[in-house]
């Protein structure tokens, strides 16, 4: 049984949103299905010109960390607040992440078979 897990992002600290990433890759390798949600200002590393300065040991940004999730299976979306109060739209956004809808996230979050993390 693959295990599903929901890894909600809404913090502005680079490394807080980069250890977020590092544990949802290492999940997805390690056989779970993972579901990212990118709010406030986490929604940021989502966008195609992510500017974000890389981190160590890697020398990779959260965004390119979520390029990676993505490649690996990985389902990403910004909360449905991310652009209508941000200056970016959804041509924005990297491909394949999506716009979340309150109503699937909210049912993912009660689901008792997918575990939840926040960072």
């Amino acid at each position: 049984m693959i295990e599903q897990v929901l890894v909600i992002v809404a913090s502005d600290s680079l490394q807080t949103q980069g250890m977020a990433m590092a544990l949802a890759s290492t999940m997805a390798r390690q056989g779970a299905k993972v579901n990212v949600l990118l709010c406030d200002q986490a929604g940021d590393l989502a966008l195609k010109d992510d500017k974000a300065p890389a981190l160590k040991p890697k020398d990779l940004t959260p965004g390119q960390m979520l390029r990676g999730l993505l490649e690996q299976g990985g389902v990403a979306r910004v909360c449905a607040l991310y652009l209508p109060n941000s200056a970016h739209g959804k041509d924005d956004l990297i491909e394949g992440v999506q716009v979340a809808m309150p109503a699937e996230i909210a049912g993912q979050m009660l689901d008792p078979k997918i575990r939840t993390f926040t960072f």
